[in-house]
């Protein structure tokens, strides 16, 4: 009998799980520890919108609400319609019944209430995808539409993504969250603790781990906490996930563990493992990163000399017990990088704990799971993908780094071609120099589909001062190298820093537009800067200039409010940087000027319009350093011999074919160079072991010819590099 439950509490994902308790059950395997693991979330989803879940739902609020909106008084009339198809929609965003997508866009199978109002919007951005896509794009309105009648007339605090978040978010006191745990079930509350009694009676466990990644989560965990201390008072209860890792540091109220008996901070692995290992023990027991009560007191307990377990020590993810098979796709906005997030089952890894970069003075870089940087090799890894294909019958995966490191990304890269795997994967990285072109061909080829990364301010100044490490003329050539190589790019932008001025913001939207014109950017979203307490901005305000906020914490501390000495209400801002985005990503109103997407009067850009065209005109640097790597990925050639005379002069020619996916190239040369290029390619083959760099390739070639770079860089083998013949 497994003794120990892992839950992801309500809500996440629609689309697949989130990975912290696949993780954890991935390690605990590696110790002979069978946990069972389950995402509360998607199991109320499915419940909720069901032809059940919503009969029970209209009958809830026939006797309990009294609706006057006039939308939701359409939906309540449309109660049949929405009953009749919900199993059918469900099923079908599960991909489970893809034949159904034509019915639903004929526009005469599903009930529309005023989520479909955007349709005249959005025809024209989803009038070019496929009919799955545009299916599953008004399935989800529909659920949109169901999901505005639950707030509305049953639980207002609902929401797919997260539940009472406002709950969670920045609650430097615990009053208001404890006073709602005192406040009758919620309609929600119930069909979640009905699914997790049942749970908790089956698996009857000793020990229940809830991972709480979001201040959308913390409710529904404090909940279930509450409602396993009531009805299974012998089970021990700990907390752990993104949310206690980054708000819960400063933990003094005591109240807190009337709901949970531990309260873990960061990597989860050893904490854990004590935690289970104390259960046996009465005596002598030792804590990693984690908080208790003792003496009546809450004590963070921290006294084992046993240090946290290295990356290839934790195992492979485990997605066992999970319901992969009944994740719901679906496609909220007509951005390309959020439907990767929201569309499709992804599996989750990690290439490296932690940031190789490390300074972003925005960023929690005193945390640990930021500054402990650990890569994992690249051997391992792919291990880790095969293993999880294996187990999850999917060859999708999501690298969830801070920022994936340019030398793994290559090595693994090269495994997985090395290795004929199909797969496609897409990851976080920093937009720096190394991402060479040579680079982003070979991530293609292994399967890279798309990249995200902060360009956050557009402005050199200010990229400075966030100690970035890149300029806007770098993030251009960058994002050029990846797009030209078919990856997608999407690009984290930011406003309000600190000292930012009006000006710096208008002209940070026009080097955006000029990305997006220019098309080396697909997919970008504006965040206004957020002051957290474990960044150098908030551990270090007057170096910023910005003033503070000083509240009394006992609970949750993250979040900070401040003043900015500027002045500014960046708040202003927001729906025209919003809205011109919008409109950039779908490639049109580039010719508007920067002043129609604003109420208010904005100063003109300093920018030249060409600024970003100009950036990537810069000569390309031919030098390559004799440590450079050579690989090959394409295929060896065809060749035949024949004869050339000139002027009573005859020497023995090579041509040679090369057939790849999508043309046919051929070159000519001596036969003795090309039969020299030909036995160089099976050495440098992406297949072979050999690692040859540039001045093995030189000495070798000059063993017998002269000139090795006029050779490299003559045109016969330029037109191999567009083939796949790549230095790094």
């Amino acid at each position: 009998m497994k003794d120990i439950l892992l839950i992801t509490p309500p809500f996440t994902q629609l689309n697949t799980p989130y990975p912290a308790t696949a993780y954890l059950k991935g390690f605990l395997n590696t110790k002979n520890i069978s946990p069972f693991q389950m995402d509360l979330g998607i199991e109320v989803i499915l419940e909720l919108f069901s032809k059940t879940g919503l009969e029970n739902i209209f009958d809830f609020a026939t006797q309990n609400s009294k609706v006057e909106d006039q939308n939701i008084q359409r939906i309540f009339s449309l109660q049949t319609d929405y009953i009749k198809t919900i199993d059918a929609v469900i099923a079908f965003l599960q991909g489970k019944s893809p034949t159904l997508a034509r019915q639903i866009c004929s526009g005469n199978f599903l009930p529309e209430a005023s989520r479909f109002q955007q349709l005249d919007d959005m025809e024209w951005a989803f009038g070019s995808m496929g009919m799955q896509d545009k299916a599953k794009h008004l399935a989800t309105l529909y659920l949109e539409d169901l999901s505005d009648f639950i707030v509305k007339c049953v639980d207002a605090n609902f929401g797919f993504s997260r539940y009472a978040e406002r709950l969670g978010r920045s609650a430097n006191s615990f009053d208001a969250l404890y006073q709602a745990l005192q406040n009758e079930e919620t309609y929600i509350d119930k069909i979640s603790l009905g699914i997790l009694k049942q749970k908790v009676g089956t698996i009857k466990p000793k020990l229940f781990l809830i991972s709480v990644p979001f201040p959308g989560n913390l409710y529904a965990a404090f909940r279930c906490a509450q409602f396993v201390k009531k009805h299974f008072p012998e089970i021990k209860i700990s907390m752990g996930g993104g949310f206690p890792n980054t708000e819960l540091r400063q933990l003094t109220d005591i109240r807190v563990f009337e709901f949970f008996d531990y309260i873990t901070l960061d990597d989860g692995e050893l904490p854990v493992e004590l935690i289970i290992e104390n259960q046996q023990l009465i005596m002598d027991k030792k804590y990693k990163r984690t908080f208790i009560i003792e003496n009546g007191e809450v004590v963070y307990k921290n006294d084992t000399a046993l240090k946290d377990y290295k990356q290839s020590e934790v195992g492979t993810p485990d997605y066992s017990d999970l319901l992969l098979d009944k994740y719901i796709s679906v496609i909220e906005i007509a951005n390309p990088m959020h439907s990767l997030w929201s569309d499709g089952r992804w599996n989750k890894l990690t290439m490296a704990h932690g940031c190789y970069w490390g300074k972003c003075t925005f960023c929690d870089i005193s945390l640990d799971y930021i500054k402990l940087y650990e890569p994992v090799t690249a051997k391992l890894l792919v291990d880790r993908m095969e293993e999880l294909i294996a187990q999850t019958s999917e060859n999708g995966f999501h690298f969830v780094d801070e920022a994936a490191p340019p030398a793994l990304m290559r090595e693994v890269a090269l495994e997985i071609i090395k290795r004929k795997l199909t797969v496609s994967w897409w990851t976080n990285i920093r937009f720096e120099k190394n991402f060479t072109q040579d680079l982003c061909v070979l991530l293609a080829a292994s399967g890279c589909i798309a990249v995200s990364g902060g360009l956050e301010v557009a402005s050199d100044r200010l990229l400075e001062l966030i100690k970035k490490g890149v300029t806007v003329e770098q993030v251009a050539q960058v994002t050029r190298n990846f797009t030209e190589a078919g990856i997608m790019v999407h690009a984290y932008l930011m406003y309000g820093y600190p000292t930012q001025t009006i000006q710096e913001t208008v002209d940070s939207l026009e080097m955006v537009r000029q990305l997006f014109e220019l098309g080396i950017v697909q997919s970008g979203f504006w965040h206004q800067f957020a002051m957290t307490a474990h960044s150098p901005v908030g551990m270090f305000p007057e170096e910023f200039g910005v003033i503070p906020q000083q509240n009394k914490v006992t609970f949750a501390h993250n979040d900070i409010d401040f003043t900015d000495k500027t002045g500014i209400d960046h708040d202003q801002f927001s729906f025209g940087l919003k809205k011109s985005l919008f409109n950039y990503m779908h490639g049109i109103c580039f010719e508007y000027p920067l002043q129609d997407w604003f109420e208010f009067k904005i100063p003109k850009t300093t920018i030249k319009s060409d600024f970003i065209c100009n950036s990537l005109q810069k000569e390309i640097d031919f030098k390559i350093k004799p440590t450079a790597k050579i690989v090959w990925l394409g295929s060896m050639p065809i060749f035949e011999t024949f004869s050339k005379s000139k002027k009573g002069n005859s020497w023995e020619m090579m041509n040679l074919t090369f057939h790849e996916k999508r043309e046919t190239t051929e070159i000519s040369l001596e036969k003795d160079k090309g039969e020299w290029l030909i036995q160089t390619l099976s050495k440098i083959s992406v297949f072979q072991n050999q690692k040859l760099t540039f001045s093995d390739l030189k000495s070798d070639f000059e063993t017998q010819f002269d000139d090795f770079e006029l050779f490299w860089h003559s045109k016969s083998i330029s037109q191999l590099h567009s083939l796949g013949l790549l230095t790094f």
